[in-house]
């Protein structure tokens, strides 16, 4: 009797433990959509705010709104898909907003000072593209050279398991699988 009330009680603390840890880590698709509505409710409030402003300090507010909300969102949908493509495209997608916005800020200015300002805003574009794509080439590189790497060590470890034999040998085979997870 006492064993049986024993399970129960180690049975419930179980359930109850999974229960607590699946409440502490929500699952990424509750935090990327959790991160989608508070974009969208400081942008709503970010408007309302800019609703209050006249002329270009208006438009700049909305462009910085919409720039905040881009930076939220394709962060936290990066973050959901957790792929490289992903973030690249989230960092491209940044940089446009940012784009978007400084070309705002440039309309506050005339002349010559304009015209600077609306160069920057696009050389600093091509800026973020660039290193967004070359940071790709980067980690791409790294990984091929990771694999290859990997490759070369299980042939090694292959190529030394060929001094024994029997089942020494299909022991140190199998080790040298399980270790390079082939």
């Amino acid at each position: 009797m006492k064993t049986s009330h024993a399970f129960l009680l180690i049975g419930a603390a179980l359930a109850w433990g999974g229960a607590v840890r699946a409440q502490a880590l929500p699952d990424a698709k509750t935090t990327y959509e959790h991160a989608k509505a508070t974009a969208e409710a400081n942008y709503k409030a970010a408007r309302a705010r800019c609703g209050q402003i006249a002329g270009n300090p208006h438009e700049l507010c909305m462009a910085e709104a919409k720039a905040a909300r881009v930076r939220v969102e394709e962060e936290a949908e990066a973050a959901y898909k957790n792929t490289l493509s992903a973030y690249t495209q989230a960092r491209m997608r940044i940089a446009s907003a940012n784009y978007d916005r400084d070309r705002v800020r440039c309309a506050a200015v005339t002349g010559n000072d304009r015209d600077v300002c609306l160069e920057q805003a696009k050389a600093t574009l091509v800026a973020a593209h660039a290193d967004a794509k070359a940071d790709r080439k980067a980690i791409e590189a790294r990984q091929d050279a990771r694999e290859d790497k990997l490759a070369a060590e299980y042939r090694v470890a292959i190529e030394k398991c060929d001094a024994y034999a029997g089942a020494v040998k299909d022991q140190c085979v199998n080790t040298a699988k399980t270790a390079f997870g082939k």
